[in-house]
């Protein structure tokens, strides 16, 4: 009886296991700006310009890989993580509670 349940939780961890893996990522490592060297970007400052005109509040902005990554909230209240190319501060993609809401056309990164 106990080796039975053993081994349906053993499976049930198995499946949520592959599930979680084949899921695509969405971490912050995973976007990639292709932006060269950082003696070529905009001052994240001038960021915080762009972030008012999408009518988010700021919380947090940073350096992240080769990208500007902000966190905000938006006029609805949602708390998201947006990715700016920091030569064009261009918005890439925005994720909302892990899901991506928003990719720029034609960015792969």
């Amino acid at each position: 009886m106990i080796s039975l349940r053993f081994a349906k939780a053993s499976a049930l961890v198995a499946a949520a296991a592959a599930i979680a893996l084949s899921a695509p990522l969405h971490a912050d490592g995973d976007i990639v700006c292709k932006a060269g060297p950082q003696s070529g970007w905009q001052k994240i400052a001038k960021l915080k310009k762009k972030v008012w005109l999408e009518e988010w509040t700021l919380l947090k902005m940073q350096v992240e890989g080769d990208c500007y990554e902000v966190y905000a909230r938006t006029k609805e209240g949602q708390a998201i993580e947006a990715f700016f190319h920091p030569v064009t501060l261009e918005k890439l993609v925005v994720f909302r509670r892990g899901q991506e809401i928003y990719r720029a056309e034609g960015f792969t990164g």
